[in-house]
């Protein structure tokens, strides 16, 4: 079994089409299940945020599961898959290691270093034990890309330049009310994670008074509170936004809150004079419609514009630190998958000594009936020493070599000789090579490609002309996203 991932981010997609691919929380089950039901994926784990939605897979071939996802995830944003190619990014064993590393340690963040996308993992990865979805290989890589994270931040000062997404909105925020929030009247638009998040960080600087405004009333009364800032339900929401300087939009709903119409009616009831009304757009969907933009008096930083904005990292230092400690965990990884690989082939060898063993105990049964009880114990005693310690330096050796790069191939071998019947996923670990002018791949990924077919590279990154994830967004609350 291999580890296959394919996603997109707020690199690779604009937000239209991280909008498409989102998964809500209403759909997240029905997805999971939907990609184990595929042919060649058995384990499975989605993570859908404001700027990444990805799939960690677990896949009986390269070929096979790269087409089912890209089946899944081109359903899901109600298109043809020939329309994700050019968004999408693939990682295979060890890229793919690698790749959720670093997701974790939040290095591919919008935001590099910071700590939500955590929370996030989390959440992917308990939905997916809740469906049923994640097996050993996913349990394994799930559990450890947490520990990852946390050692990452809890070992270098990355931490110093991981503000939060909302930190980070909010300072450009404050580039357009004269470089300071305290004192601005603000709205928060939903009462989730995300919400809070923003309410916490703006009552810390300054801003005020502060509304919070939600669907779910009870949600955001409770939220209000607990910050001293006052609620007020949707219905009113033209009213207030005609009364603050800064908006917080982070809910889950599939349509524009923040509308054209909803936005003009509040600028007319709006002093000029005040300066411009900024909007802070958090959420996948979009939760500020397109043409807002366009109004006189406003200004909207949404992904897109953040991910052109945010161009500054952490210290190299902090970063080449915590590179260290990602390469460090793949290896230790991956040496445990290639002795995890094996052992299926050690038990095989073992259970067919242990056949010879007993058949062979058998025919001395038939053979000298005249043997007591006591000595063929003895005889069974003797054998079964004299097998397993021909077997013990072969078995631990080759356990040895599975660890090492290339490994796999003294298990295989194992299994030659000794005509072992092990349960065996597809071969994928020979990926072949697919360049320009070569047949199609099977399994119709035909439809998925742009023209060129595969790239060289095929455990790397996957699909020809799609750049890797080198940064990928995260807009994460901890628990959930909004």
């Amino acid at each position: 079994m291999k580890l296959l991932v394919v996603g997109a981010s707020y690199r690779t997609a604009p937000v239209a089409t991280l909008e498409q691919l989102a998964v809500g929380p209403a759909d997240l089950t029905r997805t999971l299940d939907r990609l184990v039901a595929q042919p060649y994926v058995t384990e499975a784990v989605i993570v859908s945020t404001c700027n990444r939605v990805e799939v960690y897979a677990a896949v009986s071939g390269f070929h096979g599961g790269l087409g089912d996802i890209c089946a899944v995830l081109a359903d899901q944003a109600g298109c043809q898959p020939a329309a994700l190619a050019n968004h999408l990014y693939v990682h295979f064993d060890a890229a793919a290691v690698d790749h959720v590393f670093r997701v974790a340690a939040g290095l591919d963040s919008m935001v590099v270093g910071e700590a939500q996308i955590l929370g996030q993992l989390r959440d992917a990865y308990h939905s997916a034990t809740g469906a049923d979805t994640a097996g050993r290989l996913l349990h394994e890589l799930m559990q450890q890309a947490l520990r990852v994270g946390k050692r990452a931040h809890a070992e270098t000062g990355i931490d110093r330049a991981g503000q939060s997404v909302v930190t980070a909105a909010l300072e450009l925020a404050a580039g357009h009310l004269d470089g300071d929030l305290a004192g601005h009247p603000a709205l928060v638009v939903g009462a989730g994670a995300m919400g809070s998040l923003s309410v916490a960080t703006l009552s810390r600087l300054g801003a005020g008074p502060l509304t919070v405004t939600n669907r779910g009333a009870d949600r955001a009364v409770r939220l209000a509170e607990a910050y001293g800032a006052s609620a007020t339900p949707m219905a009113e929401l033209t009213t207030v936004l005609s009364t603050v300087d800064i908006v917080v939009a982070a809910t889950a709903a599939t349509e524009a809150v923040l509308t054209r119409d909803v936005v003009t009616r509040a600028l007319a009831g709006r002093d000029p004079g005040r300066g411009p009304l900024v909007l802070l757009d958090l959420a996948v969907p979009r939760d500020v419609e397109a043409g807002v933009a366009e109004l006189p008096g406003v200004e909207v930083i949404d992904i897109d514009r953040m991910a052109t904005l945010l161009a500054d990292g952490p210290a190299a230092a902090d970063a080449a630190a915590v590179e260290r400690i990602v390469a460090g965990e793949v290896d230790a990884f991956l040496t445990w998958l290639r002795g995890a690989d094996v052992a299926p082939t050690v038990a095989a060898l073992r259970g067919r000594a242990d056949d010879v063993v007993g058949a062979e105990l058998r025919r001395l049964a038939q053979r000298r009936p005249d043997l007591t009880d006591d000595q063929r114990a003895e005889v069974a005693r003797t054998v079964h020493r004299v097998v397993q310690r021909l077997l013990h330096q072969p078995t631990v050796r080759v356990r040895q070599l599975a660890a090492e790069p290339g490994g796999d191939q003294y298990a295989a071998l194992l299994r030659e000789l000794f005509d072992l019947k092990v349960p065996q996923t597809s071969p994928v670990d020979n990926v072949p090579d697919i360049v320009a002018g070569d047949a199609a791949p099977p399994f119709g990924l035909a439809d998925v490609l742009p023209p060129g077919g595969l790239a060289d590279n095929l455990p790397s990154v996957g699909l020809a002309d799609i750049p890797p994830s080198t940064g990928s967004a995260d807009v994460p609350p901890l628990g959930g996203e909004r």
